[in-house]
């Protein structure tokens, strides 16, 4: 896994797949690490070149620290598709991960060619609601946003009967650095994507979870109906819905993208 100085960090990414196979850019949700794809790599690299990353801050890329903004989250997205030499991909991103995906369609359209928009909007909750969660888990910790993430991320059916994942994904929250969290938030706190969506001109999946408090399903609604080319997928899942349906997921993610 090759890693590239982008604005003072160091992101790490890793390539998967034949290398003659169309490029598929995968981004991942606060807290968690380009291991949240791994339930889909076996069917994506059968028919793409999957190009996986860390975001700033998270799993093995370095921060640069201090508040982030979607611009240079969007930019980092970029500098890793110059470093695998690939001059359009397609792109799924997962909650702050599709919000960076949007930014790419928005901002990027030469480099899009199909949108994946996962558990995501355009405006991902209020700037008080997370000005709030920056307080709360500057004076609670990593251990605080674990407590109020974990409880948002899966639903109560899923953490009962598959407390192995769970514990994982709390593993994966706990290991994210606080000051990378909060920066990360920072830029949930002030992206409002929503004047340009009618910008994206790549045909976009919009994926949403019936039982998603973090971006529901009126989220989903909004981009699907405010994005020139998109239609809507509902999966009965809280907010990681490729985690916790992890076969309907990509099957509704190959089916777009073949």
């Amino acid at each position: 896994m090759p890693n590239i100085e982008v604005d003072g960090a160091s992101i790490w990414y890793s390539v998967d797949g034949r290398a003659d196979a169309p490029p598929l850019l995968l981004i991942h949700s606060l807290a968690t690490t380009q291991e949240l794809w791994a339930q889909q790599m076996a069917a994506f690299t059968g028919f793409a070149r999957v190009i996986r990353y860390d975001m700033r801050g998270h799993g093995r890329s370095t921060s640069s620290g201090g508040e982030l903004t979607i611009e240079q989250l969007g930019r980092d997205a970029l500098a890793v598709l110059d470093a695998a030499g690939v001059s359009s991909a397609d792109v799924a991103g997962v909650s702050i991960g599709g919000l960076t995906t949007v930014w790419l369609g928005e901002h990027a359209q030469a480099r899009v060619r199909k949108l994946v928009l996962a558990n995501t909007g355009a405006r991902l909750g209020t700037s008080d609601s997370w000005s709030a969660r920056m307080r709360a888990v500057r004076d609670g910790g990593m251990e605080l946003a674990a407590d109020l993430t974990i409880p948002r991320w899966f639903t109560d059916s899923f953490r009962e009967n598959h407390a192995d994942v769970v514990a994982k994904y709390r593993a994966m929250v706990l290991s994210c650095p606080l000051e990378s969290y909060l920066g990360a938030c920072a830029a949930l706190r002030d992206a409002d994507l929503r004047s340009d969506a009618h910008r994206i001109a790549a045909p976009a999946l919009v994926i949403a979870g019936s039982e998603d408090r973090s971006t529901p399903p009126t989220d989903s609604e909004w981009m699907r109906d405010n994005i020139p080319d998109a239609h809507m997928e509902t999966l009965e899942a809280a907010h990681l819905s490729n985690v916790e349906r992890p076969a309907e997921f990509t099957q509704l993610v190959r089916d777009f993208l073949k």
